[in-house]
């Protein structure tokens, strides 16, 4: 599984398969913002991370233009990163509490997190054609981690993404929500992004709740 998934990796590296996309990282990674002036950016498309006998998939969007675009993981190096960490650190699933840089010490245990698209999109907004073209690659991935039980979506795209993969009827979306299937379990959560965090429309606690209920679920 391990040459399997570096394979996988290598191609996703070196996919140019959007126009749109692979213009938009490359020029946030040349013209950076000034608080990352002096940083160099990784500026390509994004691989999934983790172990690869996990069997909780957690599932975002895409990576951040200033966070994975810039450090070469995903949720690295951003607000979003940081409450991931946390919130995997205190329940069993990370390493450590936080996700600065790609070389940082971060091991995830039990768990594989990976996004519907790959490359980050502007305004976080990828096109229906990004997301179809970018969805060999999660196919791919659920093929080699055999171990997966359950899913835990990350906003909205990530759901109806995971929806496809495992050809399962989408639900309305909603924080928290748990739906059990045949093949998988599949729980859905707001996105940790600053829009949700700082608003208050998640809220810590809430946020830990969801991955109090995947650690349970991964355990049965």
């Amino acid at each position: 599984m391990k040459n399997s998934i570096e394979s996988l990796n290598k191609k996703i590296v070196i996919c140019k398969k959007c126009p749109r996309l692979a213009e938009y990282i490359q020029d946030v990674a040349k013209n950076k913002v000034r608080r990352f002036k002096d940083e160099k950016y990784y500026g390509r498309p994004l691989s999934g991370f983790g172990d690869i006998k996990a069997r909780l998939l957690i599932v975002g969007l895409a990576p951040a233009a200033h966070g994975g675009n810039r450090t070469g993981r995903m949720f690295t190096g951003d607000s979003s990163g940081d409450w991931v960490a946390k919130v995997m650190h205190r329940h069993g699933f990370a390493s450590i509490p936080t996700s600065q840089t790609k070389n940082d010490g971060l091991v995830l245990k039990n768990a594989y997190i990976t996004a519907a698209v790959r490359c980050a999109p502007p305004q976080n907004k990828p096109t229906r054609e990004e997301m179809e073209a970018c969805f060999g690659f999660l196919e791919k991935e659920r093929e080699i981690l055999q171990n997966v039980t359950t899913v835990l979506c990350l906003g909205k795209i990530a759901y109806d993404a995971t929806c496809k993969l495992f050809s399962v009827k989408s639900e309305k979306f909603g924080h928290n929500k748990l739906f059990v299937y045949d093949s998988i379990k599949i729980i859905t959560s707001y996105h940790p992004s600053k829009q949700n965090t700082q608003t208050g429309r998640l809220t810590w606690s809430q946020w830990s709740a969801v991955f109090a209920k995947a650690k349970k679920l991964v355990k049965n």
